[in-house]
């Protein structure tokens, strides 16, 4: 049975179109589009449609302790003392709570305008590391949260195999995400049995974690995946690369794999003009994370000179510290807006910088989840956002400057509706399950900082 959504403006490839009508069909794709189209009996109405966003990095499970890490210690503070509260609030989280608290990170996301994540799964095993019956149980969880709130997702497992660099082994607190690759790959084999319906690709979690014997096995084996990866994320993680392998972080990975579009480089932070231009040559998408990146003060970026080389980049919540889809990309933009003395440095001239920083996020998203999402055309998943034209800060304008409204001066969020997989998910800026999941969400954190 076919529905439909009839939208006074719409934001298609090729620009802004007049009086859209979107046909959805039984399977969530848009199965017609036709401008300067008029509405017909039953259609659902907006006043401006936008392709909903990917969010191509989270953790879920780290939602948990936001808030918790920002008391100052009594040496100098950074990702690393981050990580061993990271560490304390996972060894409580059981597959009840991560489920809880799954959903209502996906909640949060499709109320801010993403209707894709890609989570970056790492929390597989039992405290200490024991395996649960059923490999895949914690990856279930995160399945079950998805298809409860709407959300699409590509689902990344991770491949954790050592402590470091100098390849120590596991500590106690990593052991809940370790793996060998005979018992990844019976994961994987798992996940197709029991959910054969969820896109997953595969995540080696970062070159300390993995070493190179491991990490050309590991691509062989799964050839046909995309691959995310932690990179130069803090610059202590370069040194320490510069040490034991000999380069820092991109430049030895484009050194030693066959980087290309299938890959997403996560945060890759910090690197020199060399690997910055190398690595957009490759069509990788970067996983940029600005909120969480600087919430562990982790660096700038080099957008400018990235995208001046034609590099494609996503955005995601990473720690999901905060879950705001406009945040991400203003702080994107004014960070380089800081380092570089301009302020549109991100935007070709005569162009608005929120319509770029939209478009390529959507782009680089939808590259990075291997899903037909990103574009309001007939084939697509029906991932539509829709704004409210009469919100203080899109009033009185229009077309490119809608989405300069939103980014940039937008205090509390115009998205109206949201359909995910031609689903209304979010009806008044309001998840349509947001009371329950809520209530749940708040009894599994009660359990967790009562244990922490």
């Amino acid at each position: 049975m076919e529905t439909g959504l009839f939208a006074q403006n719409a934001l298609l490839p090729d620009g802004w179109a007049k009086n859209a009508r979107f046909g959805i069909d039984a399977k969530g794709r848009i199965c017609a589009l036709d401008t300067d189209a008029q509405p017909q009996s039953g259609d659902a109405s907006a006043d401006i449609a936008v392709p909903g966003m990917a969010n191509l990095h989270c953790h879920a499970f780290q939602r948990a302790m936001a808030g918790l890490a920002e008391r100052a210690g009594p040496g100098a503070d950074s990702f690393w003392t981050w990580r061993e509260l990271m560490y304390r609030i996972a060894q409580h989280i059981d597959p009840d709570t991560l489920n809880a608290i799954a959903a209502m990170v996906y909640m949060e996301m499709l109320e801010s305008g993403f209707t894709c994540v890609g989570e970056f799964h790492y929390l597989h095993h039992g405290p200490g590391g024991v395996p649960y019956d059923n490999p895949a149980e914690m990856s279930a969880q995160v399945i079950d949260a998805a298809a409860r709130t709407g959300i699409g997702q590509t689902l990344l497992p991770v491949f954790y195999a050592q402590g470091g660099f100098n390849a120590q082994d596991l500590i106690d607190r990593q052991k809940r995400f370790g793996h060998s690759l005979d018992s990844f790959s019976a994961l994987m084999s798992e996940l197709r049995s029991q959910f054969p319906d969820t896109v997953t690709g595969i995540a080696p979690h970062s070159l300390r974690a993995v070493n190179l014997s491991q990490l050309q096995k590991f691509i062989e084996i799964f050839s046909r995946c995309s691959v995310h990866i932690h990179i130069a994320e803090q610059r202590r993680e370069v040194e320490e690369c510069i040490q034991h392998l000999g380069a820092p972080p991109v430049r030895w990975l484009l050194d030693h794999m066959e980087v290309n579009e299938r890959w997403c480089l996560v945060h890759a932070t910090h690197m020199n003009e060399g690997e910055t231009r190398d690595l957009a040559r490759s069509q990788a998408v970067v996983g940029l994370c600005p909120v969480t990146e600087a919430n562990l003060g982790d660096g700038l970026f080099p957008a400018v000179d990235f995208l001046a080389q034609k590099g494609r980049f996503g955005i995601g919540s990473d720690s999901c510290v905060r879950i705001d889809l406009a945040e991400e990309l203003r702080l994107l933009d004014y960070g380089q807006r800081l380092t570089s003395g301009r302020r549109t440095p991100l935007a070709p001239a005569e162009t608005s910088s929120g319509r770029t920083l939209f478009q390529h996020a959507l782009d680089g998203g939808a590259q990075a989840l291997a899903q037909d999402i990103g574009a309001l055309v007939v084939g697509q998943h029906a991932d539509i956002v829709t704004l409210n034209s009469q919100h203080p800060a899109l009033v009185a304008r229009s077309g490119d400057a809608w989405l300069d409204g939103w980014i940039y001066g937008a205090v509390n969020s115009p998205v109206q509706d949201v359909y995910a997989r031609g689903r209304l998910m979010v009806q008044n800026g309001r998840h349509t399950k947001r009371k329950q999941v809520e209530a749940v969400f708040q009894k599994a954190l009660t359990r967790i900082m009562a244990q922490t």
